[in-house]
């Protein structure tokens, strides 16, 4: 069996009505060392699903309000939910970023989409900037047949002021890696309210796909996940 085209916009228009988007997909191949489908066989192809920019926050916040217990990780919680319910619909396995073991989320990213990670390992897309997310994706035992990415601009490669790893105020990105524990110590400590209530610094500070930007108080809910506040 394969999947038709008219099969994955169906896809798309339900994934709508939460904010989500799909983010391109592949075939795995023959050779490929793939994770399970529905049945536990080995996936063929698979669908990425995502975001741009915040455009999921109304939906989760509604969905969120209806609750009736505190939720330990309630952005995971919902969507899981929703990509659940479409994998039930179309015969999917969903898959979350946050599964254990982890599933390479990132490296099935670059392949969909042809990006490259920023100085900030967020990828950069060329019209989200790094306003984006993904947050599961759909695997099928079936074929989908897609057509090749072309490569991303990739908008790192034109910055040249690099602003990005200039605005932290503890430098928590550089070429060595992300300093996790001092980063975690700021946000936590008397000098990190602005990081606490508008976002991460550094990333504001990247001047492509402002459009797309989350709102403040978007940041402040990533920002308190971060530092368990």
């Amino acid at each position: 069996m394969t999947f038709s085209r008219g099969t994955v916009e169906e896809i798309a228009a339900v994934l709508a009505a939460s904010g989500l988007i799909l983010r391109g997909g592949f075939s795995f191949g023959d050779d490929a060392v793939a994770p399970a489908g529905p049945s536990g066989a080995p996936a063929k192809s698979m669908l990425l699903v995502g975001q741009a920019g915040a455009a999921p926050w109304p939906y989760f916040q509604r969905w969120l309000e209806q609750q009736a217990r505190d939720i330990a990780n309630p952005l995971d919680t919902w969507s899981r939910e929703v990509i659940g319910s479409v994998a039930q619909g179309c015969g999917a396995r969903a898959v979350s970023p946050s599964d254990r073991p982890y599933l390479p989320f990132q490296q099935w990213a670059m392949r969909a989409e042809g990006l490259k990670p920023s100085p900030l390992g967020v990828l950069m897309h060329p019209q989200y900037g790094l306003w984006h997310a993904y947050r599961g994706a759909l695997l099928f035992e079936d074929e989908i047949s897609f057509p090749e990415p072309h490569a991303a601009i990739h908008l790192c490669d034109i910055c040249v002021e690099k602003p990005c790893l200039k605005s932290c105020p503890v430098d928590a990105y550089s070429g060595q890696g992300f300093a996790h524990e001092a980063c975690l110590d700021h946000v936590r400590g008397s000098r990190g309210e602005p990081c606490r209530v508008g976002g991460c610094l550094d990333r504001n500070a990247c001047p492509y796909g402002t459009s797309y930007r989350y709102p403040p108080e978007v940041q402040a809910f990533h920002m308190a996940a971060f530092a368990r506040l």
